[in-house]
């Protein structure tokens, strides 16, 4: 019979939970799935410290990579954000799209000046419909730079917009973030 310790991590910016099961029946070899929207790693039980802590990393970012999103270049980004600014909003294009490790306190930033349109890496984990529509308000925000009815109008092209809101509030809970406004006038 073998015995299992199990550990939780929590959240951070830039993956979900991760639950680490730690057996004695495994000697060698770690696996990780999903399981909901938690990640789950088996780890042999005998590894300790920063060891343990390398193992785990390598087998989470092998499962992240998997998700469409975290493959995606910033091509990939921005090849996606045109296709959306020609269905939603009359042709709209930004001159560069990027994924940001430092966007900590918004999920996605852009300036109108440039052009330019910074996405949060912790997006990454977060369904395509979720990214498309912080990319919509974001192409919006290239239209009209404030939050006014009009901009509110042209975000709200992306029929997804509300519900994407929604899921980010409490994506931001999940995170320990705190609350604030309502929808995406409250980036993170």
């Amino acid at each position: 019979m073998s015995t299992a310790r199990v550990t939780v991590e929590p959240p951070r910016f830039d993956r979900p939970e991760v639950e680490v099961r730690a057996s004695s029946r495994r000697t060698k070899t770690g696996a990780a799935h999903w399981s909901g929207t938690k990640i789950v790693v088996q780890i042999p039980a005998r590894l300790r410290g920063r060891e343990r802590a390398t193992f785990v990393d390598e087998l989470v970012t092998r499962l992240l990579a998997q998700r469409p999103q975290h493959a995606s270049s910033d091509a990939d980004l921005l090849a996606r954000c045109r296709s959306l600014g020609e269905t939603y909003l009359d042709g709209i294009a930004p001159a560069a799209v990027r994924w940001s490790a430092s966007q900590r306190m918004r999920w996605a930033s852009c300036s109108p000046a440039t052009r330019e349109i910074r996405v949060s890496s912790r997006l990454r984990a977060c369904p395509v419909w979720v990214v498309d529509a912080v990319l919509v308000h974001e192409l919006a925000h290239l239209i009209e730079a404030d939050h006014s009815s009009r901009f509110r109008a042209l975000a709200a092209r992306y029929p997804r917009q509300r519900e994407a809101a929604v899921y980010l509030e409490g994506y931001a809970l999940g995170l320990g973030l705190a609350s604030e406004g309502d929808s995406f006038e409250a980036e993170r």
